[in-house]
């Protein structure tokens, strides 16, 4: 868990890959992290909100990683 020492990870967003969510709210991104145990590693998330390449996202975990979307 995060505490007030612990700000979160700093992940930077390598590629955004589809616009999800009812109203097109939530992007499903992947990011490359940039700090702590898992340095390097490429991980996919959801994003609520606006994002683009290069925006570099404070997430409080980085084990969870989001199922890929297919198209139906």
């Amino acid at each position: 868990m995060a505490g007030a020492d612990n700000d979160g990870i700093p992940v930077e967003v390598v590629e955004v890959r589809v616009k999800t969510g009812i109203h097109g709210e939530v992007y499903q991104v992947l990011c490359k992290v940039m700090a702590g145990k898992d340095k390097g590693r490429v991980i996919r998330r959801n994003v609520k909100g606006p994002c683009r390449k290069g925006d570099i996202l404070l997430l409080l975990e980085t084990e969870r990683e989001a199922k890929e979307i297919k198209a139906r």
